[in-house]
């Protein structure tokens, strides 16, 4: 059997160096920012085994969040 990871998207709360963290629909996670050194509070970013990889719109990470709820909705009913 194959697993497949996904990068979620988190918007950024706070940064300390390379650390930053992130929140989406309450929950927070600390994650690294070595990738995108251009990161900043308030930015949304996809994040991927522990690392910021990609920074995206607000609307990009609400579409991929709602699109992650109705996958996980429909696998648990």
């Amino acid at each position: 059997m194959s697993v497949m990871c996904l990068a979620i998207p988190l918007k950024v709360i706070k940064i300390e160096r390379k650390h930053a963290l992130g929140e989406a629909s309450g929950l927070t996670q600390e994650f690294r920012i070595d990738f995108l050194p251009e990161a900043k509070i308030g930015d949304h970013v996809m994040v991927h085994a522990g690392f910021g990889i990609e920074i995206i719109d607000e609307q990009e990470a609400r579409k991929t969040q709602e699109l992650y709820e109705e996958i996980f909705h429909a696998v648990s009913d």
